[in-house]
């Protein structure tokens, strides 16, 4: 038996030679990716415009290989948090957070994840695989719709903070995000959009050299290589040297501020040295930066640090004149916050 291939990892222009070597006309597949794309169809018989014969011959021939929501969970804060089964049985999560004025998107890259942050509940699942365009553009049409159901107004914002390092799935992402902004799919600027990373120089300057538009943030949590490589092991591989060079480049090639999400640990980074660190590496390119809330995984090595600490950043930050946020973590109490995230 032939494996059908799933429909929406083929371009137009490949479905449209498809009808025409099976005797059709070939404005079919653009019927047919308008389907896949922009009205989201998961099945071939809600294809309403096409003729049964032409369903049947998709069905013959390919699969969508959408996801289904299985279990939603709903945060006191109001923060949605949707656990995705895929195709082939594994699951993923996304999140949905509200505020007063808009709607985001967290969505997953991956299945488990490439890297090892110690701080992360995700990366205590290996990596089981890339998620495929499709199955990344889904958990989006599913939040959109989500939003516009329970908040009346659709997704204004994607980041991409889920499950998985998104440069390790770099194609697959950037297809993805080709659709997202694509008239021809969500049609959403590229500009709400942020892809965060924990920071592989070389992915870092592709992204540059492919002049993308979508914005980059970069989990920094210490800016002193010894630190660093102790919470994220993998960071050995990628030291704050060639980080830096690649966000130089960056900024070089697409005048595009970067952001830092940086967590404050008790007993690891809240002190006097971790701030000036912080602060040096700030002054390298423009840049903003995000101190997270943390969310304890275990009763390990990770504790919130106290809110002295905190201040001691933001005071250095802005007698630096760099931009600080305190971002609070919303959907704690389903475990739906950042770090959280880990198919339970």
């Amino acid at each position: 038996m032939i494996e059908k291939i799933d429909i929406r990892t083929i371009t137009k222009e490949q479905l449209r030679n498809f009808f025409v070597e099976n005797g059709d006309k070939s404005f079919r597949g653009n019927q047919v990716y308008e389907w896949l794309w922009s009205k989201g169809a998961h099945d071939f018989n809600d294809m309403t415009n096409l003729s049964i014969e032409t369903r049947l011959l998709l069905q013959n021939n390919f699969v969508i290989n959408h996801i289904n929501v299985d279990v939603k969970q709903r945060s006191e804060d109001g923060t949605i948090k949707n656990a995705v089964r895929l195709h082939d049985g594994l699951v993923v999560e996304s999140v949905l957070i509200p505020t007063q004025t808009r709607t985001t998107a967290c969505v997953s890259s991956q299945v488990g994840c490439s890297l090892d942050c110690n701080f992360c509940a995700t990366s205590r699942l290996k990596r089981m695989r890339n998620l495929e365009p499709g199955e990344i553009y889904d958990q989006i049409i599913a939040i959109d719709n989500e939003s516009k159901l329970q908040y009346n107004r659709p997704l204004s914002n994607i980041v991409f903070m889920g499950m998985g390092e998104p440069l390790m799935n770099y194609n697959n992402v950037i297809k993805a995000i080709d659709m997202i902004t694509s008239k021809e799919g969500l049609g959403m600027s590229p500009k709400r959009i942020i892809v965060s990373t924990s920071g592989i120089p070389k992915m870092i300057k592709k992204m540059a050299d492919d002049d993308v538009k979508f914005k980059l943030a970069v989990s920094l949590h210490v800016a002193i290589d010894e630190i660093r490589a102790k919470i994220m092991p993998f960071s050995s591989n990628f030291p704050l040297h060639d980080l830096r060079e690649s966000l130089e480049y960056w900024y070089k090639k697409t005048k595009s501020k970067v952001s830092y999400e940086y967590v404050v640990w008790k007993g690891i980074n809240d002190n006097q040295v971790a701030v000036d660190a912080l602060v040096k590496f700030c002054k390298y390119v423009p840049c903003k930066v995000n101190l997270i809330e943390y969310n304890p995984i275990d009763d390990g090595e990770f504790q919130q640090a106290s809110p002295e600490a905190i201040n001691l950043y933001i005071d250095a930050l802005q007698k630096n004149n760099i931009v600080v946020k305190v971002r609070r973590s919303r959907g704690k109490d389903i475990d739906a916050a950042c770090g959280q995230l880990a198919n339970r």
